[in-house]
């Protein structure tokens, strides 16, 4: 059931937990630095600013709007919000904390003069406490998921009310929570307010205990994909002229099934116009690992770091008559989208919840998606009702349907234009999210 605001005050056996949790976090700092060492040699931005991790870092003029954004993923939904913030409050002070480095890579491009970037600092009182004395926002706003106890607590006793955006909670999340509901209960309890993409994880936030609950739709919605981008990756389509399959933000065991069916497909792949396998991956560490196994499959490989800087590359003329393309560069998504003819969504068909189905949509490619797309549910199932997508038991299966569906130009132009109408459909929730959580930092 929803809580009441303000939060009561926890139990003794939630004082525990929390304790608890803390001791651990504190005897872990040690192993915390070292794999943020570790990490920083293939990404050395882990490796900047380590201060701000434990909530060191200068001062700055309170008052800002503090917008945190996990990864990339939640940052590129926060484009959004933060773009509709501005426009509602000119002048408004922007604090962008992150966890991973390629969501801080991204974020870069959302600063203005007199905003400020940070890590989110580790979970411990004393960090959370410092970041709070040196930042001092009016208003924090945590995108989708993130919940951290005692971030919250302190935001709490610091009197920074905390806004849950874009807000998503599975029914497996909400299970998973019942088994720490002792240190999460009073975490989510000190939420002002959450935003949330659906009737369905408003009915489970409420349940996880959240005082205030509005249901506003997914800001995903409401991104619109780089046309100059989508433009070149035309271009270079009617130059490869073949059809493009993609993979789109694949995950771990999926690069290694898709290879296995590329090859089975052979007669199938011919009949299609012997395609371009496009192999998009969700994480840029994995780049290597990718290509080398596109090698042992014994498959011909072109990587998209190949072709020159962002701005000048064309795919050299050898590029265009090999097997399969890494799409190893960041912030192209657009591009990659431009080139496909068809797509595969990553992550729906090992368990990990899908990825994000909304920016296929909105730059008009059909899609196929697996089974497990839980982390988009609402979204999955309007773009099923749409006409946009389609999902299918396995791999092997979707990479059959979709060779098919090139065979079938007049129903892949319907589904892409359903895809396009689907998208712009559904926006406005950043519109619908920004006001209150204005009112939140003048009250």
């Amino acid at each position: 059931m929803a809580g009441a605001w303000p939060p009561p005050a926890d139990s003794m056996k939630e004082r525990l937990a929390r304790s608890f949790f803390s001791t651990v976090l504190r005897l872990g700092s040690p192993a915390y630095l070292l794999r943020l060492f570790l990490r920083g040699r293939v990404e050395p931005l882990y490796k900047a600013r380590i201060g701000e991790r434990f909530g060191f870092g200068p001062a700055i003029a309170p008052g800002s709007v503090w917008v945190h954004a996990v990864s990339l993923g939640e940052t590129r939904a926060a484009v959004a919000l933060i773009d509709q913030l501005r426009r509602d409050r000119p002048g408004m002070r922007l604090l962008l904390t992150h966890t991973t480095a390629t969501g801080r890579e991204a974020g870069r491009a959302l600063l203005r003069e007199g905003d400020e970037q940070r890590w989110l600092p580790f979970d411990t009182p004393g960090a959370v406490r410092r970041f709070l004395r040196r930042t001092k926002p009016a208003v924090g706003v945590l995108m989708e998921t993130e919940i951290w106890p005692n971030l919250q607590h302190e935001a709490l006793r610091a009197g920074v009310p905390m806004v849950l955006a874009n807000a998503r909670l599975s029914a497996r999340s909400l299970r998973r929570g019942e088994k720490f509901k002792a240190l999460l209960a009073p975490a989510v309890r000190t939420l002002r307010l959450a935003l949330a993409q659906s009737a369905e994880d408003a009915d489970r936030l409420r349940q996880a205990g959240v005082a205030d609950v509005r249901v506003c739709g997914n800001l995903k919605f409401d991104l619109q994909p780089d046309e100059a981008l989508i433009a070149r990756g035309r271009a270079w389509r009617a130059e490869l002229n073949r059809p493009v399959l993609m993979l789109a933000v694949s995950r771990e065991g999926e690069e290694a099934a898709m290879l296995a069916a590329w090859k089975r497909a052979a007669a199938e792949r011919a009949a299609a116009g012997s395609p371009l396998l496009l192999i998009v991956p969700r994480h840029p560490q994995r780049f290597d690992e990718i290509a080398a196994m596109v090698s042992d499959a014994g498959l011909v490989l072109a990587r998209r770091s190949a072709f020159g800087s962002q701005e000048q590359a064309t795919p050299p003329l050898s590029a265009r008559v090999v097997d399969v393309w890494l799409g190893d560069s960041m912030r192209e998504m657009a591009l990659y989208y431009g080139l496909a003819d068809v797509a595969l969504l990553g992550g729906s068909f090992e368990k990990l919840g899908g990825q994000n189905l909304i920016e296929t949509a909105a730059c008009g490619v059909p899609l196929f998606m697996g089974p497990h797309t839980f982390n988009f549910a609402e979204a999955a199932e309007l773009s099923l009702a749409a006409g946009a997508s389609r999902r299918v038991d396995t791999l092997p299966t979707a990479l059959r349907e979709a060779l098919a569906l090139i065979m079938r130009p007049q129903e892949r132009d319907a589904m892409a234009r359903a895809a396009t109408e689907f998208a712009s459909a559904h926006r406005g929730a950043a519109a619908r999210m920004a006001a209150p959580i204005l009112h939140l930092a003048n009250a």
